[in-house]
C-alpha cells in the first residue's frame, strides 16, 4: 500500500515533466516564428523608405520638368504670365 502513493506521484511528476517540455518546444517554436517576422517586418520598412526615397525623386524630376515647361510657355508666348 505504501508504495502506491509513490507511484501515483511519479505517474503525475512524469506528466508534469512531458507538458513542460511540449510547452518548451512551443515557446521555442513561437520565438522563431516572432523573430521571422521581426525581420519581414524590417525588411518592409526598408522597402518602404526606398519607395518613398523613388517617390522624392519623382517629384523633383517632375517640378524639373514643369520649370522647363513654364519657360518654354513663356518663350513661345503661349502663357499668360509675364516674364521673369
Amino acid at each position: 500500500m505504501a508504495d502506491q502513493p509513490d507511484n501515483v506521484v511519479l505517474e503525475h511528476l512524469r506528466h508534469i515533466r512531458m507538458t513542460v517540455d511540449d510547452t518548451r518546444e512551443k515557446v521555442g517554436d513561437l520565438q522563431r516564428r516572432v523573430t521571422s517576422l521581426e525581420g519581414q517586418v524590417a525588411q518592409l520598412h526598408v522597402g518602404l523608405g526606398n519607395l518613398h526615397s523613388d517617390f522624392a525623386g519623382q517629384s523633383a524630376r517632375l517640378d524639373r520638368i514643369e520649370s522647363r515647361l513654364d519657360r518654354m510657355e513663356r518663350r513661345l508666348e503661349l502663357s499668360d504670365a509675364p516674364p521673369s
